[in-house]
């Protein structure tokens, strides 16, 4: 159901304050990538369950499956339901067109991605298709978040080994995250220190020491992307340094196929979807949780 300007400026003011208070009592966010809405009701639960304030994640690929608008009112529903503080973002939206549709129908959180459609966008291309969404979320107050560059990896589940050597070219600099700020405006940056999208057979390696020179070089909120696979004490280390939002989705996916393969397989002959489902929720749930208390979340909703 389409809801007010007054409405949509009183959600986005509330999660300007949700991230004003991530920077001041060292908590971050998790930013939680839907596929349907078994996946949403895990999430919702468990921030029920935590009091925490979370954030549902749509990519241009999850909105093409569910509708823009369906997301948001799916959201909404479950946050009135479950009486939690959880608001939407637009995930890795590679046009300015699909962000300012997203605006309109009030998401909270807006990420311009550029690179995600076209790996060799220019530094110019980028800053002005930013600039463009920025301007135009002023009219609702949505935060837009966006990087200089693409960002490597993809969200799924990899067989093959991390190539650090490779990844590091592509990591954030102070220097060149201050000019990106500065050059757009945007409310968050999303930095780049060894977390690319997606689960590896190994643990990644996140560069703290990168993370805390970007931290000091500007003034605006600072998202992870590509929170899979990574050890659970690097996120309690980001949000203390200043992290106000990390981004998980190919975890929840991981969960949600193993334990929906063992549930098939233990009732071969269930065919109603509905009885199958608790158990996959309640493993997806359990991801969302360990990431919630991960990254000090815990009892941090404000409703």
């Amino acid at each position: 159901m389409a809801m007010t300007i007054g409405e949509i400026r009183d959600r986005t003011r509330r999660a300007r304050e949700l991230m004003h208070r991530s920077r001041h009592e060292h908590f971050a966010v998790g930013a939680f990538n839907i596929d349907n809405q078994e996946t949403l009701i895990a999430v919702a639960r468990a921030a029920r369950r935590l009091n925490a304030p979370v954030m549902v994640e749509a990519s241009d690929g999850e909105v093409t499956a569910m509708g823009l608008e369906n997301i948001r009112d799916l959201v909404d529903n479950y946050r009135d339901e479950l009486g939690i503080e959880m608001y939407v973002n637009l995930d890795h939206c590679p046009t300015v067109a699909g962000c300012k549709r997203a605006i309109d129908a009030g998401y909270e959180f807006i990420h311009i991605d550029v690179s995600q459609a076209n790996h060799e966008a220019t530094a110019d291309e980028i800053i002005e298709s930013t600039r463009e969404v920025v301007d135009y979320a002023r009219f609702t107050g949505a935060q837009v978040e966006s990087e200089p560059h693409y960002f490597a990896g993809s969200s799924t589940v990899h067989a093959e080994q991390i190539d650090y050597d490779e990844i590091r070219k592509t990591f954030s600099t102070p220097e060149a995250a201050r000019a990106f700020v500065d050059a757009t405006g945007i409310d968050t940056f999303a930095a780049a220190i060894g977390n690319l999208h997606g689960r590896y057979p190994a643990p990644k390696i996140l560069d703290l020491a990168l993370l805390t020179h970007i931290r000091e070089a500007i003034g605006c909120q600072i998202s992870l992307h590509g929170g899979s696979g990574t050890p659970l004490h690097y996120f309690e280390a980001a949000a203390r340094i200043g992290v106000s939002k990390v981004n998980v989705n190919s975890d929840l996916r991981f969960a949600f196929r193993t334990t929906l393969e063992k549930v098939l397989a233990d009732n071969p002959s269930e065919y109603s979807v509905v009885k199958l489902m608790p158990g996959v929720c309640d493993a997806v749930q359990a991801v969302v949780e360990e990431k919630i208390d991960a990254l000090g979340s815990a009892g941090k909703a404000v409703r």
